[in-house]
């Protein structure tokens, strides 16, 4: 019984690591190799890395995990695209050529490196040639000839490794839908012959914006992680800012709007380490031990949003980053500066069709005005579709309820909330709410 127990231990830290490296690594091969064999074979690249993946998960669980994994992963990556190179008659010509241009832009000479505290950094930046790619990447999923959906889900897929149904959950649609969108954003980019190249000028403007929706959603699904045991993904939020990073520092990102998403990312991220306790349970913004917050992170993203004041657009990066500068600002919950923060929520309501920040304005409401006030505010809000099949719509509307004291209610509404999260810790959340309730109600 001991063996076995080790060898599944073993195996899931296999499992575990492949997974890390296929979404910090997969973009980047992904990027590079498109760069040299071109959009039209995007996905015999796709294959070629998805193998090298499998091989990793199968060689490992029996050899054991390498020195260097994403060397290994690399250099596999490599040895399956020179092998397809001699399969392909129309690639055999040129294959010296792009065997060279493998061996410059694909080096097995990273070193991996495991996040030295729960919430630390979890990798390095990459060699520049790589990061143009992966810039190069995300512009060209985003082609204005492809819809806007569609860029947003194909570039999650490719470059942040997101799966088909996390890519339904972030925008709230059906998994058939997303797999549809990918399907056709790949159609046309090669139909289209799309360019492999950070644009400029008017296409710059056409497209960053759908790139920065990606880095925006990626960042959200690591904040609050729709499903699994697990809260954050922090290989996500890492990701995320590591990409926008990426991008504020080229000439083609260095605009008020980028440095306003930079500073939401990192003030956001900044409060991960009190939004779950050391059992990995939820704990509330009222209940953090705001001692746990990153200092460092607040610094870097009060820098930021200060770059992102010097444009005369107002943007909803903008605005969300106001509202989260001025939670990480305040010394508690209680001191939090409300008004202020509901009059953000009241320009992006203006700003955006978003049900979401409607939903949001509604806490804001109940702190400013009255639980009373914001669950009015709320009711309009039912016969939204894209919020009826959103756990915390129902969750939100619980805790106003209780408020009130009209506590049936609010247990219908909470169990409502917890028969649409898949989240582990958001489902023990929810019914401890319940349970709570229920002694109190008998």
């Amino acid at each position: 019984m001991t063996d076995w127990n080790a060898q599944s231990s073993a195996t899931d830290r296999v499992h575990h690591l492949v997974g890390h490296l296929f979404r910090h690594k997969a973009g980047e091969i992904i990027s590079t190799l498109v760069r040299i064999f071109g959009l039209e074979r995007l996905e015999l690249v796709e294959d070629v890395v998805q193998d090298s993946l499998i091989a990793a998960l199968k060689n490992w669980s029996f050899k054991g995990i390498p020195d260097n994994p994403e060397g290994w992963l690399v250099t596999a990556a490599r040895n399956r695209a020179i092998d397809m190179i001699r399969r392909e008659k129309s690639l055999a010509a040129r294959e010296s050529d792009i065997v060279s241009q493998l061996y410059d832009r694909l080096t097995d000479n990273n070193t991996f490196q495991q996040p030295n505290s729960r919430w630390g950094a979890v990798r390095g930046g990459s060699p520049d040639g790589i990061a143009d790619d992966q810039l190069a990447m995300m512009f060209a999923c985003c082609d204005p000839d492809i819809s806007p959906e569609s860029q947003v889900a194909l570039t999650l897929k490719l470059l942040a490794g997101f799966s088909v149904t996390e890519i339904a959950r972030a925008f709230l649609t059906a998994q058939t839908v997303v797999s549809q969108r990918i399907v056709r954003a790949k159609r046309q980019l090669k139909q289209h012959r799309a360019a492999f190249k950070i644009p400029e000028g008017n296409d710059l403007t056409l497209r960053i914006r759908a790139v920065m929706q990606v880095l925006y959603l990626m960042f959200n699904e690591g904040y609050n992680a729709g499903a699994g045991e697990d809260l954050i993904r922090i290989d996500l939020v890492n990701e995320s800012i590591r990409l926008t990073e990426l991008l504020a520092g080229h000439r083609c990102g260095e605009s008020p709007e980028v440095f306003a998403l930079l500073a939401l990312l990192c003030l956001q991220a900044a409060r991960l380490g009190a939004r779950v306790d050391p059992e990995g349970n939820l704990v509330l913004l009222d209940k953090q031990d705001r001692s746990l917050w990153d200092k460092k992170l607040i610094s870097r993203g009060m820098h930021f949003l200060d770059k992102a004041a010097a444009g005369d657009r107002l943007t909803a990066y903008h605005l969300e980053a106001g509202i989260a500068a001025c939670h990480a600002s305040a010394p508690s919950y209680d001191q939090t500066d409300w008004p202020q923060i509901l009059s953000y929520y009241d320009q992006l309501v203006a700003l955006s069709s978003s049900p979401i920040f409607a939903l949001n304005r509604a806490v804001a409401v109940a702190m400013t005005h009255s639980p009373e006030t914001a669950l009015e505010d709320l009711e309009p809000l039912a016969d939204d579709k894209r919020l009826s099949s959103y756990y915390l719509y129902h969750a939100t509307r619980a805790d106003l309820l209780v408020r009130l004291n009209r506590n049936g209610e609010a247990l219908d509404a909470y169990h409502a909330a917890l028969e649409l999260t898949s989240s582990e810790p958001e489902r023990r959340f929810l019914s401890g709410k319940i349970e709570s309730l229920s002694e109190r109600e008998q």
